[in-house]
């Protein structure tokens, strides 16, 4: 009989074989110096609009949030800000990163942060079958259907990008 194949034990991993949702790992060569998604896309051999990146802003009166958005793209913070019910956000400054959320730059995934957080995906998400975030450190990808993973975190789609 076939076993099943071991995926790497991140936190988020766990969290989501815990809780019986199906997804997928690809592990990818790091490089220290282009921590960027284009590079995990590249390595990956996948389109970078299926590679989303995870971003931690703070709203002026509502604090922190999450942003997942594609690759390729740039989160508009007006747009942010509104979907969060706030009038300005900005992003976090990357000191903070760890400390808040128990992931480093790189590595930052929308599951398993050290306390949940209110999180968006950007709508495009939803175009793809399966689609790219991180697992929660540099070198690893969670491969997975975006409303499983919407529904998991329990995220709201909106238009997030300029």
């Amino acid at each position: 009989m076939a076993r099943a194949r071991q995926h790497p034990k991140t936190n988020a991993v766990r969290l989501l074989e815990a809780a019986g949702v199906t997804f997928g790992t690809q592990e990818y060569a790091v490089d220290e110096n282009n921590l960027d998604a284009g590079h995990v896309a590249q390595e990956l051999g996948e389109d970078i609009r299926r590679v989303f990146k995870t971003l931690v802003l703070r709203g002026e009166r509502t604090g922190l949030f999450v942003c997942v958005v594609p690759g390729d793209c740039e989160v508009d913070l007006k747009k942010a800000a509104a979907v969060a019910g706030d009038k300005k956000a900005e992003m976090i400054a990357m000191k903070e990163l760890l400390p808040l959320t128990g992931y480093i730059r790189g590595g930052c995934s929308p599951v398993g942060m050290k306390k949940p957080l209110p999180t968006f995906f950007h709508r495009t998400a939803l175009d793809f079958n399966t689609i790219y975030v991180s697992a929660g450190v540099r070198g690893l990808q969670l491969v997975i259907a975006p409303a499983d993973l919407i529904a998991f975190v329990g995220a709201t789609v909106a238009d997030l990008v300029k």
